[in-house]
């Protein structure tokens, strides 16, 4: 992290931002041209190699990526389904080979055959009479609530539902951050840290500027549940940011969407125009003497920039390395000005808590797992899509009741992203959805996000993928993720395409050095669900070792 970057990244605040200026020189052609880079650098008065290293990080920006036309989704639940060689050779009749690129995840797990093309995405049937001239209507899925209705219930006139926000107003901030606090709300990307914690560490802080900051960049192969919340929910998630604001004195909220969800956006520029037009944001919010503004961002593709302080970094337009902790956010985070960052569904869990008490929220769930969690199931159940469930729940009723189970043969779950638990079906019956029931099984619930891998898809195979996954998203910041995610990748391809045989103690020193070792949850975090394999499909596995 460079503290004069990001001062002089700052200096125009986010009116005028440098990573958003990347990405709309990159629109046209797909990636910036030199002279368009040395220009922005001089405008923003800073070196041309930082432009350029930000510029070239970037699927979506960087130079390989120029003359792209249409992206299929080349994540987790697609390919476990084995429907994308069929987008690709489809497509492949209606664009030049070297038009085709590759997007991860499309948020379309539910239904798979994932493709983007002129600012939409597409998926399911879509690809069999496909036009490029002719767009279709956006995809469904199932949405069910199995306890209390947090997320999932039927949205208010913003009018009625924005009364919560003017209530909250009335009280002192403090009191606002005490109901949060009594609720235990915890964050729902993954790490579980209590909300409050930050908020209050913020809000401790002396700044004439400080920044929300909703970390929309929900990566995780098979997760769709911020997708669902940005486009059905969105005020759930703007007043969440809101109150946020209020309690840390705050004044500007920060929308960053990842670019493989362009109807997340399209939805939540429109959301934000009527809010401006109602009197709902800006100055003086409703005669309150609370001001509050919002910035939307649209990410250009990096699955790191779900870590925070790279989704900071790349906010200033600085490549998107990891920061080094402490200072955290909380102190020194965007512009080096304090900063909250949270994750979409944490965010919106806030104006119910604030309509019904934190005592009320914090009575859903099960012990230190307060509340409500949404998870998405992929396709390879039959009844695919959006579930909310209260914390605590068995994972056997989402598997078998409200997924109604496998529409294929399936040997294991992968939950919470590539960085989550590898459960084998055969630990369905003993977990609930809850932080600490899967830690105690030793896997990670993280987003909550489901995909079933098929008894036919080989565990090698999928390995190979999470390394591979890893190499192309590290920021390369730290050894540990960078090196070792690539040698992994080799060592379980060579395995499974030469007479070559893995060493289990290479393998453990490998997987060791790399949860110890890297800077963030990325590489950290790999080795949970590889291990995860190593332990219960060994008997799959053990050809491929001496």
């Amino acid at each position: 992290m460079s503290k004069n970057i990001s001062e002089l990244s700052g200096r125009k605040g986010l009116k005028e931002n440098l990573f958003e200026e990347i990405g709309l020189l990159a629109k046209n052609t797909g990636t910036p041209s030199v002279a368009e880079l040395e220009a922005l650098a001089d405008k923003f008065l800073i070196g041309k190699a930082n432009v350029y290293g930000s510029a070239s990080f970037y699927d979506f920006t960087r130079e390989e990526n120029r003359g792209k036309k249409v992206y299929v989704c080349n994540g987790t639940a697609c390919l476990c389904a084995g429907t994308q060689d069929k987008v690709k050779e489809t497509l492949k009749g209606k664009f030049k080979e070297e038009e085709i690129g590759e997007m991860c995840c499309l948020g379309r797990c539910h239904e798979n055959s994932a493709f983007f093309y002129d600012g939409r995405n597409y998926s399911g049937q879509d690809i069999e009479d496909f036009n490029p001239g002719i767009q279709t209507a956006m995809d469904h899925y199932h949405i069910e609530c199995h306890g209390t209705q947090v997320l999932t219930a039927d949205p208010l006139p913003v009018d009625e539902y924005y009364q919560i926000f003017l209530d909250a107003l009335k009280k002192k901030p403090e009191e606002v951050l005490a109901e949060i606090k009594t609720s235990n709300v915890r964050g729902r990307g993954g790490a579980g840290f209590p909300m409050w914690f930050k908020l209050d560490a913020c809000a401790k802080e002396k700044s004439e500027t400080k920044y929300i900051v909703c970390n929309a960049d929900e990566g995780d192969p098979g997760a769709y549940s911020d997708r669902y919340l940005l486009e059905k929910q969105p005020h759930a998630v703007l007043m969440g940011m809101m109150l946020a604001g209020y309690v840390t004195g705050a004044n500007w909220g920060v929308l960053y969407i990842r670019a493989e969800y362009p109807e997340s956006i399209n939805i939540i520029e429109e959301e934000l125009v009527k809010l401006y037009d109602a009197g709902w944001l800006g100055e003086n919010i409703k005669d309150t003497g609370f001001n509050f503004d919002f910035k939307l961002i649209k990410a250009q593709g990096a699955y790191i920039c779900g870590e925070e302080t790279a989704l900071l970094n790349s906010i200033e337009g600085q490549r998107p390395e990891v920061r080094v902790r402490p200072p955290f956010p909380a102190q020194k985070g965007l512009f080096n000005k304090p900063t909250i960052v949270n994750n979409v569904e944490t965010l919106a869990c806030l104006p119910w808590i604030m309509k019904n008490g934190g005592e009320a929220y914090a009575k859903i769930g099960n012990g230190k797992s307060t509340g409500t969690k949404l998870v998405s199931l992929d396709s390879g159940f039959y009844r695919p899509g959006m579930y909310e469930v209260d914390m605590g729940t068995p994972l056997s009723t989402v598997v078998n009741d409200l997924g109604q189970g496998f529409s294929r043969k399936t040997k294991a779950l992968h939950i919470g992203g590539p960085l989550g638990g590898m459960v084998p079906v055969s630990k369905i019956d003993s977990l609930d959805v809850s932080f600490e029931s899967f830690a105690e099984g030793g896997f990670l619930l993280g987003h909550a996000s489901v995909v079933s891998i098929p008894e036919d898809f080989p565990m090698v195979k999928y390995i190979e993928h999470l390394f591979e996954f890893t190499a192309h998203e590290s920021c390369g910041k730290c050894f540990p993720c960078r090196l070792g995610s690539t040698r992994g990748a080799e060592m379980f391809n060579k395995a499974q395409h030469t007479d070559y045989k893995l060493e289990r103690q290479l393998v453990d020193d490998l997987l060791e050095t790399m949860e110890i070792g890297s800077l963030c949850a990325l590489g950290g975090g790999l080795p949970l669900p590889i291990k995860n394999a190593l332990q219960y499909f060994n008997g799959e596995l053990k050809e491929y070792f001496i």
